[in-house]
């Protein structure tokens, strides 16, 4: 069964920085949470480009490739599919949208994970899950300084 979740930030610059930031794939290291290196980045952002990030996270090491599903600059929306870069079929698919709030922006993040063997499943899934809804708000926090120092 899917799990899903999502988390909001407000942060104090125009929608189209913070749109920027989210989809600068060489820059994400410098706010997300567990991510430690950018792998492989796709010369232009458009749908079927990949990008490979390098992640670590309790005790354990990772690379995780992810497929850019859509992306529309007016409306701010940004999705894709990530899941390890191995042979497992198991996969998050992440849906950012950033709209307009008073004088600056609103962040939502939304994720689905799709675990498809035994053990993603039966264990992993929860562990995931539970991780994300600590994870993720802390990612967006970093987010919103990194965006709101650099103005």
């Amino acid at each position: 069964m899917p799990k899903q979740g999502s988390a909001e930030a407000t942060v104090a610059a125009p929608p189209d920085e913070v749109f920027a930031a989210v989809t600068d794939i060489d820059r994400l290291p410098e706010w997300n949470a567990i991510m430690t290196d950018v792998v492989e980045s796709p010369a232009e952002l458009e749908p079927g480009a990949e990008w490979v990030v390098a992640f670590r996270a309790m005790g354990r090491s990772w690379n995780s490739r992810s497929r850019l599903d859509e992306i529309d600059r007016a409306r701010r929306v940004f999705q894709y599919r990530s899941g390890t870069d191995d042979d497992n079929p198991s996969y998050t698919t992440w849906w950012w949208q950033i709209e307009p709030d008073g004088d600056g922006s609103r962040i939502t993040l939304s994720w689905d994970l799709n675990p498809k063997t035994f053990w993603r499943r039966a264990i992993i899934v929860h562990l995931r899950s539970r991780q994300l809804r600590s994870e993720v708000p802390v990612s967006l926090a970093a987010l919103a300084r990194r965006v709101e120092s650099s103005r």
